[in-house]
């Protein structure tokens, strides 16, 4: 297919399956916010509320708000989630919990930073939409905290014995490369500029091992690397993922040199991930061969494999490598093949390593409302760029 046919695809998946989906299943109508724990049907099956869940489905349908149409419905859906998030997610000390019950009591201490990372982008975005001066502040105080408990995100609540094997995960630096975009219009040009260099050069320098062409998922606080089960760690989603938001701050500040640097690891590591025997990308490996400590190590994840074809996508717009677009195709054949349920709509999560639906839900305690509909919005805005670009140069016509 030309990126023109591949665009209304993706474009047609976002509006007329995925949300529609959220937006008539998954809405509290009695205590506000949202259900995620959503079977194939989309019926409720468990009423617990994840705010790091619910913050992503507020930044979702803010974002579509802003950036696809100015529907009231998007808009009033993302604003009953943050006023629900508003009364019930925060402990005193503004720390966001981990999960709530249906009425909003807490149920899960405060101890992932990520429930933070994703109120910050929910209340930024909706700001965007309404101009609310107060989901500016929540965005710019929650920010702020990600800033200090950056070093220690999980403070009193991390397991780890103290100085016997201190290490650094990749996740937090990750999404804050992500999130400082998302929240441009809220910090100060020094910080953000200060946020992108750090997040960068944790990314590309530290994380990303050139003798390996891989990322580590964890390093020493020396920035070495662990022989462990922890060091040895592979999660090629999260390496997959994180190169278009380096694309996109690359593209920021016109560095071409950084551009090409996460095309290369894009492929470098898809092609190390993908599973030669059944297809699809594994969710963890171990750098050296051995048995992950995971057993669900061989699954195939929903939000793997969209976050590649972004990644995929970006560095065929930006650099015109084939192996992009001709990976593209290969990934998007598996993808399509295997997650979307044309019967009910939206997409299966978790799939096992022979590509078999293992779990029929639509939503749960990790799946909601974010990376399909995101996915796709990227993917049918980058493809929109490619076709563009296509018509503007006739040599790239297909």
């Amino acid at each position: 297919m030309k990126p023109s046919q591949y665009q209304q695809l993706y474009q047609d998946e976002l509006l007329t399956s995925v949300i529609p989906f959220w937006l008539g299943k998954s809405g509290d109508e009695t205590y506000g916010g949202y259900f995620t724990c959503l079977d194939t049907e989309g019926t409720v099956f468990d009423t617990d509320k994840f705010v790091w869940l619910q913050g992503r489905q507020v930044w979702c349908f803010a974002m579509l708000y802003n950036q696809v149409e100015q529907k009231q419905e998007w808009l009033d859906f993302a604003i009953q989630g943050a006023e629900f998030l508003k009364k019930h997610g925060r402990d005193e000390d503004g720390n966001w919990y981990f999960s709530l019950t249906q009425q909003g009591d807490p149920l899960i201490q405060p101890y992932n930073i990520f429930s933070d990372c994703f109120a910050a982008m929910a209340f930024g975005q909706l700001h965007l939409a309404t101009g609310n001066a107060e989901y500016a502040t929540i965005a710019q105080e929650t920010f702020a905290n990600i800033l200090r408990r950056q070093s220690d995100p999980k403070g009193l609540y991390n397991k780890a014995f103290p100085g016997t094997r201190p290490l650094k995960n990749f996740a937090l630096p990750m999404i804050l490369t992500n999130l400082v975009l998302q929240l441009e219009h809220l910090i100060e040009p020094s910080v953000l500029e200060e946020t992108i260099d750090a997040g960068i050069h944790a990314v590309m320098e530290e994380f990303y091992r050139p003798e390996l062409g891989l990322i580590l998922e964890n390093i020493t606080l020396e920035g070495e690397f662990s022989d462990s089960f922890e060091g040895r760690l592979i999660n090629p989603g999260h390496g997959l993922e994180s190169m278009w938001f380096i694309m996109d701050l690359a593209e920021r500040r016109g560095d071409q040199a950084l551009i090409r640097k996460a095309t290369d690891l894009t492929l470098s590591l898809l092609e190390y991930g993908w599973d030669q025997q059944y297809g699809g990308i594994f969710y963890f490996l171990d750098v050296k061969g051995q048995p992950p400590l995971q057993l669900e190590w061989d699954q195939k994840l929903w939000w793997v494999h969209i976050e590649t074809l972004i990644s995929l996508l970006k560095g065929y717009l930006h650099t015109g490598d084939e192996r992009c677009w001709e990976w593209f195709e290969k990934v998007h054949a598996y993808t399509w093949s295997h997650f979307p349920d044309p019967t009910h709509g939206e997409w299966f999560g978790y799939l096992n390593r022979q590509g078999d639906v293992l779990l029929p839900l639509k939503g749960g305690k990790w799946k909601g409302c974010f990376h399909i509909p995101r996915g796709l919005y990227q993917c049918w805005k980058t493809l929109e760029a490619i076709a563009q670009k296509k018509s503007a140069t006739p040599l790239l016509q297909d």
